[in-house]
């Protein structure tokens, strides 16, 4: 009986935040007006994405929608739009492929040998692909020849079928494919630790707190970046 009412209380919370997120884009669940297509399909991602993350456990998060042209502007501009503590804190995953992968490696089965990594890092960094190589030789300790890692950035066509959401949209968070996720570890340095990435829209932002992101994605954990 305990189980079943934390339960409860669980999915009222997630209608709640639902509602919440409803109201604040200007319609109701009850005689709402009609959206448009694009509307519509924005407000159904934020909506599957809060579900999935208070059905985890995570309440410490928010979503941003961002005008057409943000990818135009400098980052200070969009630091101010976000509202973020500083540029550090605007981050981005990207889909990484390994084209030396053994060919009997075809997909996520192995997280410590997948075919592909989600790495999330700063927009105010420079990933570097080479320390992800060498972490990932060290987890196989050495069993796998260092260079059958060779990560490359996933076509666009590839990391849509792969991750459901297009470029600019990308974000850890429900996934078509369960792909192991590499978080820089000067994002987990952030202070404060609540940091911004893609939200399954291009004009659709997800600002999560570091700590909770990483007890649900459980990522690797690698300095994988210079500044």
């Amino acid at each position: 009986m305990k189980g079943l009412a934390e339960l409860e209380k669980l999915q009222l919370r997630i209608l709640e935040r639902i509602t919440k997120l409803e109201e604040e884009k200007g319609f109701s669940t009850v005689d709402s007006p009609q959206l448009n297509q694009e509307d519509n399909a924005v407000s159904t991602t934020e909506s599957r994405l809060t579900s999935i993350l208070g059905a985890n456990g995570v309440f410490d998060f928010s979503f941003k929608t961002v005008p057409s042209d943000y990818y135009d502007r400098p980052l200070e501009t969009r630091q101010e739009i976000l509202n973020a503590p500083s540029i550090h804190h605007l981050c981005k995953s990207i889909v990484l492929v390994n084209t030396q992968a053994h060919e009997s490696v075809t997909d996520c089965s192995d997280r410590n040998n997948s075919k592909y990594y989600v790495v999330v890092v700063q927009y105010s960094a420079r990933f570097n692909a080479d320390t992800v190589k060498t972490f990932l030789y060290s987890l196989n300790n050495g069993k796998i020849p260092k260079k059958r890692f060779n990560l490359r950035l996933a076509p666009e066509e590839e990391s849509l079928k792969l991750t459901g959401y297009k470029r600019n949209g990308v974000t850890c968070i429900g996934m078509k494919t369960d792909i192991p996720v590499i978080l820089d570890e000067a994002i987990v340095k952030l202070n404060p630790d609540f940091f911004w990435l893609g939200g399954g829209e291009i004009d659709l932002k997800l600002g999560i707190r570091t700590s909770q992101f990483i007890d649900l994605v459980k990522p690797f954990i690698v300095p994988c970046s210079s500044t």
